[in-house]
């Protein structure tokens, strides 16, 4: 009985020695650490950039650049005649991110890397505002807070939304640079945080003048622009928010693995075409090609390039003839979207990095500066001088961008004459509201290809004028997007009193900002 007494304490004391030693830093043993459970900020970050970025560019040139009339459509042309159903994106993809863009503040704060705080909340803003003037009224105040138990989130008033925008931005420059430490995984300034404060505040000043006709922006316009240390703002196209993309795959520019089908399916627009061949301007030879039929080549005189109208019926766009005759018509004669955007399969001259996602440039702060100069919102400054800056920062940027796309022949002729700033329809001249037809004009041909900036702006301003096609299914252009029908089936009590407030769930219906 000892010798199996003995026996028994000895297992019972082997038993309690292995127990303690399974339980011991049993939770340190089974963590994957390739399959971390918390993801740091420089991992999230860059995911949240791309997104945005992808949603933003993929939206300009499926619906922003034809609806504003830069690009036209030859065929599918339902975009083109306002043929818009509900918009799906850039809702589910925006609010996907703004989860990511949750857990980066939370890190971020947690762990004092405030830059980190800073960054998410000028992305949370960048993409609150794109899609707050595209539908109008959002879940914002109660948007992602599922884990609180909040399924059915209200649809916040869009003054409320902008009203918590430019707090976050106004925040975000205050935190970034407020500590030390680099910001990994920074995709779009490469960790200059001056940069990130810089897009900060301009995006303010986009902010306040898309307010301007239902809120003066003049105060808070003037405290940033007179605080230059404080609130410094885009100073030169160095400082553009572009998502500069790389050689390898999936790196590379947004259309630069597209099909050539649906690349040829968008075309110069007339609008554009008369604009820059009235105006003599050279974007002429970036924002299109020549045509099949000139033979041309990379770049060929004015009368190579020929646009079709917005809005035709499918037969009658395929087939269009800029010159009338029937037998001279179809996609031959009408030109491409310029090369510098142009995918693999369409040219051997197509380039995956010379096209940047453009966030915001230094070319619309100018144009933001000298209408609120010219509108009297700021002292500082001088209108005409933002107003050429403005223009002049267009064509650098784009001479620099051919060049690093090795499109030499098209760079050197993107410079104007200096002629072109004395011509009655450049110089600035005129009465105030002639100024800012110039201004308006020349910041939408800054804009091409810049998300749906030149849309949300349009819908301010009326500059150009802009009229449907022939064919469009309404007699205006749109102002806003449709809800996403999972939005109007899952989130129905909201979003119907949402529509009551703001006006039927139709692309006709104008937001808070689109005063008439």
């Amino acid at each position: 009985m000892k010798i199996l007494t003995k026996i028994s304490c000895i297992l019972t004391a082997m038993v309690l020695l292995v127990s303690t030693g399974c339980d011991q830093d049993f939770e340190e043993v089974n963590r994957n650490p390739n399959n971390p459970e918390v993801v740091s900020p420089a991992l999230l970050l860059p995911h949240i950039i791309r997104v945005a970025s992808n949603e933003i560019v993929g939206k300009s040139w499926g619906l922003g650049n034809v609806v504003v009339q830069y690009s036209a459509k030859i065929q599918f042309t339902n975009e083109d005649r306002y043929n818009w159903g509900p918009q799906g994106n850039p809702y589910s993809v925006f609010y996907n991110a703004m989860r990511d863009v949750n857990n980066v503040i939370i890190l971020g704060e947690a762990s004092g890397q405030t830059n980190y705080v800073g960054a998410a909340l000028v992305m949370k803003s960048l993409m609150y505002a794109f899609m707050t003037d595209a539908y109008g009224d959002l879940p914002f105040t109660e948007a992602t807070k599922a884990k609180e138990d909040i399924n059915y989130p209200k649809f916040d008033r869009q003054e409320v939304i902008y009203q918590g925008i430019l707090n976050d931005l106004a925040r975000a420059n205050q935190l970034l640079g407020a500590s030390g430490g680099t910001m990994e995984g920074d995709i779009l300034f490469g960790g200059n945080v001056t940069k990130w404060k810089k897009l900060a505040n301009s995006l303010r000043l986009r902010a306040l003048m898309r307010l301007s006709k239902r809120v003066d922006p003049s105060s808070a316009m003037q405290a940033i622009v007179g605080d230059p240390t404080g609130s410094p703002i885009i100073q030169g196209n160095e400082d553009n928010a572009a998502l500069q993309h790389l050689p390898d795959v999936p790196n590379q520019h947004y259309l630069f693995t597209t099909r050539s089908g649906s690349f040829d399916e968008y075309r110069l627009s007339t609008t554009m075409e008369r604009v820059l061949k009235d105006y003599n301007d050279p974007r002429l030879f970036v924002y299109a090609q020549p045509t099949t039929e000139s033979g041309a080549g990379l770049v060929g005189d004015p009368e190579d390039y020929a646009g079709v109208p917005n809005g035709l019926a499918d037969e009658d766009a395929y087939g269009y003839s800029p010159t009338g005759d029937p037998n001279k018509g179809g996609s031959n004669y009408i030109s491409n979207i310029g090369m510098l955007f142009s995918c693999l399969q369409c040219s051997p001259f197509a380039s995956p990095t010379g096209f940047q996602t453009m966030l915001m440039s230094y070319s619309e702060v100018q144009f933001i500066l000298a209408e609120a100069r010219e509108k009297g919102y700021i002292t500082t400054g001088d209108a005409e001088t933002y107003y050429l800056n403005g223009i002049r920062a267009s064509f650098d940027y784009y001479e620099a961008r051919l060049r690093a796309a090795n499109l030499t022949p098209i760079a050197n002729v993107t410079q104007p004459e200096s002629s072109y700033y004395q011509q009655a329809a450049v110089a600035y001249s005129g009465s105030q509201q002639e100024k800012l037809v110039k201004i308006g004009t020349q910041k939408w041909l800054a804009l091409f290809f810049n998300g749906m900036e030149g849309w949300y702006d349009w819908r301010r301003t009326g500059i150009p004028a802009i009229s449907p096609g022939p064919a469009a299914f309404f007699d205006s252009v749109p102002r806003r997007f449709m809800y996403p029908t999972g939005v109007q089936a899952l989130n129905r009590d909201n979003y119907q009193e949402a529509v009551a407030r703001q006006g039927a769930d139709v692309i006709t219906t104008r937001v808070w900002w689109d005063a008439q």
